[in-house]
């Protein structure tokens, strides 16, 4: 079993010179945000992946969590790390200092988030949904639902759920039935919630479960759905813990993948009904729950990143280690290790780069985050937000569906080893699967994507994506390298392809929508494939100026273009293949009619 080591130079990388750590640096708030203190972070995060988190991976794959009498025992060793996480403030890294956080921003802890999931996703899945309840309190809680809930939730001593899920209503969030019935200053919660991640555990002290119900005069719809909170034990005033509130874990799933993490059914009411109290308005939960949705999104697009990473680092230590034949082209050679054989090469550079691409862009969109938040010019926070909002959808769908496939390169480097349980590389792949469903599918991803983010503004984001895109190409032709040249044109028949995709999809989704949809995944692989190939583009700009420079770091910069080379000729030309699908493709899929199938 290879041991998991963070990418760390690339992630310095990444947030130093290809997303600019000066324009983060400049925001409120963000002024402490050094070179040295990225490295930092950084260097102790992977210190505790590698040390503490790594080594529970697959021991809690292999026990899983545990119910007892409506009681969950998380998975051996689960409990002891999720202290020294919380003591050692991770839990708070990006929240507020006035609850305890150390305000740092996400584009740094985009890269934390990475190393711990690489680590053990089962694990970080807990103070993940924990994060997303402390968003939606900051931004929509009372000042005494902020009191009273923060603190104890930044310290990482009590941890945050989140339930939309019901048997009939899956991401069908209108046939939602869970009933809140008013209560002098609080509701009674009735309900039944499914597929709750860590919604029953011994890590902390509480559990805080954000929950949409409806009250008794709401509307019909997603129109009348409200969001309460409602803790696992009722707080006092005095901020100490009380009795045990009338909500329980009823049974826990058994998955494909994820065994350390419980998914919880749980059940709210059988007795005298959960008290819960409203987040905000009535009827306006749904709005208020995409606060945690969209952090939660792109939190699972960097799961995608995050195991897409291990599964490349575990196929790579096997590479190297594992003899088998003779290197080809050689007589009479000696047996060889698989990595000197050029499709082993090929896998392997085809998961490297598309890692390097994914994690490019996931940084991006945190930087957009961070400038949404936080940037003193009104305008320039609606440009972010506007961004940010494209790009979600892109990170979590393109970034966990090449998850999968990574995963499983990493399966087909082991060959027939690869398949048995004990070498590990089945687990990545097993443990990825979830990520293309969880928050919305792919499918939903691409449908806002195609509906909201592009065909309901007409356009007007992408197309400044798509500008900045093509401000590469300049840059790309002054300078004299060939294989930057060989990226300079593939990137320009990508963009293209993605405009092309784009105009057609602005002229077709209002008068056909169906038509419209029916590319809308390929749409979103297409984006996410030429957002890679432009970031990796200019992550060889940048490597080429540092060789030019006379950079110490000579291999990882001279490593960096031609990795950026490989996604160009082996990925970046994808694009034109899903463009044609997207413009032409959409009879052949609607074709059949429902008997036909």
């Amino acid at each position: 079993m290879s041991t998991y080591a963070a990418p760390i130079r690339d992630m310095k990388f990444a947030v130093k010179e290809l997303v600019g750590l000066d324009d983060i640096a400049g925001l409120p708030g963000c002024e402490d945000l050094t070179p040295d203190v990225v490295d930092a972070v950084l260097e102790e995060a992977g210190k505790f992946a590698t040390g503490v988190l790594d080594p529970l991976n697959r021991p809690g794959d292999a026990s899983g969590a545990k119910l007892n009498n409506n009681v969950v025992t998380s998975a051996p060793g689960f409990a002891h790390a999720f202290k020294q996480f919380s003591q050692g403030g991770w839990t708070g890294l990006n929240c507020d200092p006035q609850y305890g956080g150390q305000g740092l921003p996400h584009i740094l802890s985009a890269q934390t988030s990475e190393m711990w999931n690489s680590a053990n996703m089962s694990f970080c899945l807990c103070p993940m949904l924990t994060a997303g309840v402390v968003a939606s309190l900051m931004r929509h809680g009372t000042d005494a639902q902020k009191d009273t809930y923060l603190p104890n939730l930044v310290s990482g001593k009590w941890t945050g759920t989140m339930n939309l899920t019901e048997p009939q209503a899956g991401s069908d969030l209108a046939a939602v039935r869970a009933r809140a019935l008013p209560e002098g200053d609080h509701f009674r919660i009735h309900g039944t919630k499914i597929f709750i991640t860590w919604g029953e555990h011994d890590m902390a002290q509480n559990i805080i479960h954000m929950v949409l119900a409806r009250t008794p005069d709401a509307p019909e719809g997603v129109k009348g759905i409200s969001l309460f909170v409602v803790p696992k034990f009722l707080v006092n005033a005095d901020g100490s813990l009380g009795q045990r509130n009338d909500v329980k874990c009823v049974s826990i799933e058994h998955k494909l993948g994820i065994h350390g993490s419980p998914t919880c059914v749980m059940a709210y009411g059988d007795a005298d009904g959960a008290v819960g109290h409203l987040v905000g308005e009535e009827n306006r939960g749904l709005e208020y729950m995409f606060t945690m949705m969209n952090f939660a999104r792109l939190e699972v697009g960097i799961e995608g990143v995050a195991i897409a990473e291990r599964a490349y680092q575990h196929a790579l230590d096997y590479a190297r280690n594992r003899v088998q034949g003779r290197e080809i082209g050689v007589k009479g050679g000696e047996r060889v290790t698989i990595i000197h054989h050029p499709d082993v090469r090929r896998m392997l550079m085809s998961m490297k780069a598309q890692i390097e691409a994914m994690r490019a862009l996931a940084t991006l969109a945190s930087a957009h985050l961070d400038k949404a938040l936080l940037h003193p010019d009104r305008t320039e926070r609606g440009q972010s937000q506007a961004l940010f909002d494209l790009l979600t959808p892109v990170v979590k769908g393109w970034c966990t569906e090449q998850s999968i496939e990574i995963a499983s390169t990493g399966v087909q480097i082991h060959g027939g080893m690869g398949f048995i349980e004990e070498t590990g590389a089945a687990q990545y792949l097993r443990d990825a699967r979830i990520t293309t469903i969880y928050e919305g599918t792919t499918g939903i991803q691409a449908n806002d994507l195609v509906g909201r983010k592009v065909a309901y503004e007409k356009g007007a984001t992408i197309k400044v994506l798509l500008e900045q895109m093509r401000g590469c190409d300049a840059e790309l032709a002054r300078v004299g390298h060939p294989g930057l040249a060989v990226i300079r044109r593939s990137l320009a028949e990508g963009v293209a392809a993605l405009s092309e995709a784009t105009d057609w999809l602005l002229a077709t989704f209002p008068g056909n929508t169906k038509a419209a949809s029916a590319g809308a995944v390929p749409f979103l692989k297409l984006f996410g494939t030429v957002a890679g190939g432009w970031q990796m583009a200019r992550a060889a700009l940048i490597a080429k100026h540092r060789l030019d420079e006379n950079s110490e770091d000579y291999d990882f910069y001279r490593a960096k273009i031609g990795t950026a080379r490989f996604y160009a000729e082996h990925v970046l030309p994808l694009a034109v293949a899903y463009k044609q699908e997207i413009v032409h493709g959409s009879s052949s899929v609607l074709a059949l009619e429902e008997a036909q199938f």
